[in-house]
């Protein structure tokens, strides 16, 4: 079925053509992607209900369907800018996975909250189209979610106001015109380009109508400061001490060599070291900075791993004297400076950016409620244990939970629930991935907030890669094939260093199993976007939006130079 017909109601908006798909698994880059981007036209009445179109499913419904995105709208006026642009005649309704094909209803007139009556069914206007790599699998052409927010033609989505029946040929009547007159291309401009204005981010924010999802994304723009690295790339640092606080860890201070105060670190950043060891086969590795913020020399704890080389090394060979390269402080585990009370919760090593949040608190005499809780094996492996107790001493409102896995038993999800832990605190989490997933789990089952829940993962953070299904998970590996031949690049957390092959960083680190995280893959929506802690890289395509100083979109970057990622 072509797209070049006219179809309207003397200049009225109308129905060209109804489209369901039931998802399925697709072959793509060696991967299989389970998707319903693939839509066709039904012929007759369909019924439309909450969630979808009888007949019509999504694939991932973290990122499309549900009430707020239950119907997916596209215009033939689109269509016909596509076909010209790509130079092609090939296009049928659904082509863009969309369920109605309208026309009229264009993106920079359409605004969110407005609402339609088709057929028996009446509809509320919600949020533009998500970026979504999908949409350019299904139309053969990668870069098509770039160009959907570039030349301002996403298409938007409908909740279901009234269920009802709808068919190819119904008029389309606006039935009330949604609150500030944002327009869908207006509200997507202001999520993935740049030079927001800031008015018209609290103005989105008012929409009642805009899905849960796109305001928070407001919000977070709203509250946004800029956090730029103290430093580019990697500086020398001495190390003035080091000492052991157990068996198995040690803490290292570390100054500047010229003995000039470092810049100040917020409580709970991390701190990547690279020592030049030619023992070490990947000579870089993060640590959270256990010390208070604001001191004239940075502390990291470090806990001597079995197999562990870097901190092997630091705990056992570094001396006082010694020189390390680091790069700035990072990371957005950071204490808030709200009033309200704090949970302070840790095991093992990971004690390490939760005591420095205790001494910011104990540095400005915080009258907040704390809560130290702590999961150890014993109390000859509780590292910094002394330090703790006279910071918890210090402060008028803190308390302290300890739980040692040999005697008294581990930190459950059950004994945290015991505790009665205040519903409106902020809660910080640092440990193994398992310990962070299990209390994440219970402290919402206790009535927390989900945005109150912040947690600290000291490997690779978990992968985020939409639609995808049948993965195996490996641990990170050299790539298989002939090495690349481009510069080094070193993922920091995954301890891999290659050389570059490939077209961008993301494929080199799918090619390695290194943990990722995307969706749009051209340089629109920023979920790939990864500290790069030093090195330079080029574009291709070039991002809608740069991404922050220090950081790199790794869907379309190339290295120019030997790299290293915190991936």
């Amino acid at each position: 079925m072509g797209v070049t017909g006219q179809v309207s109601f003397e200049g009225r908006s109308a129905l060209v053509s109804v489209n369901v798909g039931k998802p399925k698994d697709v072959a793509w880059n060696g991967k299989t992607v389970y998707t319903g981007v693939w839509k066709y036209p039904v012929d007759g009445p369909a019924t439309v209900r909450r969630l979808n179109i009888d007949g019509d499913g999504q694939g991932d419904t973290a990122g499309h369907g549900g009430e707020q995105r239950a119907v997916l709208v596209y215009q033939l006026d689109s269509y016909r800018y596509w076909q010209e642009y790509f130079g092609r005649d090939d296009f049928s309704y659904g082509q863009f996975g969309e369920n109605f094909t309208v026309d009229g209803l264009t993106d920079d007139e359409v605004c969110i909250g407005d609402r339609y009556r088709i057929g028996t069914a009446e509809f509320e206007v919600t949020q533009p189209r998500v970026t979504c790599y999908r949409v350019g699998l299904r139309m053969g052409e990668p870069e098509l979610p770039a160009l959907l927010v570039s030349h301002h033609r996403p298409g938007f989505y409908l909740r279901v106001i009234t269920e009802g029946v709808v068919e190819a040929g119904d008029q389309i009547v606006r039935t009330t015109t949604g609150p500030h007159a944002l327009t869908v291309a207006a509200t997507d401009a202001l999520l993935y380009l740049p030079d927001r204005d800031r008015a018209d981010l609290l103005r989105a924010t008012q929409i009642p109508a805009l899905s849960p999802g796109w305001q928070g994304s407001f919000r977070d723009l709203l509250q946004a400061t800029p956090n730029e690295p103290s430093w580019n790339g990697f500086r020398p640092l001495q190390v003035t001490d080091v000492i052991a606080e157990s068996a198995t860890v040690s803490s290292i201070y570390l100054a500047a060599p010229d003995g000039t105060p470092l810049p100040p670190a917020p409580a709970g950043q991390y701190l990547t070291l690279r020592i030049a060891d030619p023992g070490v086969r990947v000579p870089v590795r993060s640590y959270s900075l256990s010390s208070a913020p604001g001191g004239e020399r940075y502390r990291i704890s470090v806990k001597h791993e079995p197999y562990g080389e870097v901190s092997g090394y630091l705990t056992t060979k570094l001396h006082k004297g010694a020189l390390v390269e680091a790069a700035a402080p990072r990371g957005d585990f950071v204490l808030d400076e709200q009033a309200g009370p704090v949970l302070l919760i840790s095991a093992g090593i990971g004690v390490t950016p939760v005591l420095a949040m205790l001494h910011q608190l104990a540095s400005v005499r915080s009258t907040r409620e704390v809560w130290w809780i702590h999961s150890a094996r014993s109390t000859q492996e509780h590292p910094l244990a002394a330090e703790a107790r006279a910071l918890i001493a210090s402060l008028p409102n803190a308390r302290e939970h300890l739980y040692y896995s040999g005697t008294t038993g581990r930190l459950t999800k059950e004994k945290l629930l015991e505790l009665a832990l205040p519903v409106d605190a902020s809660a910080y989490i640092c440990g193994p991935a398992s310990f962070m997933a299990d209390l994440r789990e219970a402290l919402t089952a206790a009535g927390l907030a989900t945005d109150r829940i912040h947690t600290e993962l000291f490997g690779a953070l978990p992968s985020t890669n939409p639609g995808i299904t049948g993965q195996v998970s490996r641990p990170p590996h050299q790539p298989a094939g002939p090495p690349g031949t481009g510069p080094m690049v070193t993922f920091a957390r995954s301890g891999i260093s290659t050389p570059f092959g490939g077209t961008n960083l993301l494929d080199l680190a799918e090619a390695c199993d290194v943990p990722t995280r995307w969706s749009c893959r051209t340089g629109v929506c920023h979920t790939c976007v990864t500290p790069l802690l030093s090195g330079e890289v080029s574009y291709s395509p070039t991002p809608l939006e740069p991404a922050p100083d220090g950081q790199t979109l790794i869907c379309c970057a190339r290295p120019t130079d030997d790299v290293v990622l915190d991936m």
